[in-house]
C-alpha cells in the first residue's frame, strides 16, 4: 500500500490531526495571549487583512501556531526574547520544519518588529498569503490600496 504524504493525509483537516489535548491547549492559549499577540489579532481579524481569514493560537498537528491562514497555508508566528536563547532557537527551528512538511509556510517576526513597525509587519503577511492564496481574496474595501488601516 503506497503511503500518503502528510499533506494528503490531512487535506482539509484545519488541525492536521491535532489531539484533543492540543484543541484544548490551543483554546486555553486564546485567553491568554500576549499585548503582542493582541496588537496583531486586532489587525488580523475579522478578515481586515486583504480578505484573509486569519486563526489565532490555532492547533497543527503536535503544535500551536500564533496565527494561521488555511487559505494560504501560512503561519505566523511572534518570538519574544525567550525565543533567542539556544535550546529554543533549536526547538523553533525544528519546529519550523515539521511544519513545512504539511507545505505550510512559517514566518516569524519579533516582538519588537510588531510594536514597532506594525504596517510593515502586516504588509509582509499580506503579501506572503497572496503569493501562496490559490485565488486572490477580493479587498474588503474599495479599489486599489491596502484593506489594512496603516497605523500612524
Amino acid at each position: 500500500m503506497a503511503h500518503k504524504s502528510k499533506t494528503r493525509q490531512y487535506e482539509g483537516n484545519l488541525n492536521y490531526g491535532a489531539s484533543p489535548d492540543i484543541i484544548e491547549k490551543a483554546k486555553s492559549l486564546r485567553q491568554r495571549m500576549t499585548e503582542t499577540e493582541k496588537l496583531l489579532w486586532s489587525q488580523l481579524r475579522a478578515k481586515q487583512l486583504d480578505g484573509f481569514k486569519f486563526r489565532r493560537q490555532h492547533p497543527i498537528w503536535i503544535f500551536i501556531a500564533d496565527f494561521y491562514c488555511h487559505e494560504a497555508k501560512l503561519l505566523v508566528e511572534l518570538d519574544g526574547g525567550i525565543h533567542f536563547q539556544s535550546g529554543v532557537k533549536e526547538y523553533d527551528f525544528n519546529r519550523t520544519a515539521e511544519i513545512e512538511r504539511f507545505e505550510i509556510k512559517v514566518v516569524r517576526f519579533k516582538n519588537e518588529e510588531v510594536l514597532q513597525n506594525l504596517n510593515e509587519v502586516l504588509k509582509k503577511i499580506s503579501d506572503e498569503c497572496k503569493a501562496r492564496s490559490p485565488s486572490p481574496a477580493l479587498p474588503l474595501q474599495g479599489k486599489g490600496g491596502p484593506t489594512h488601516k496603516p497605523l500612524l
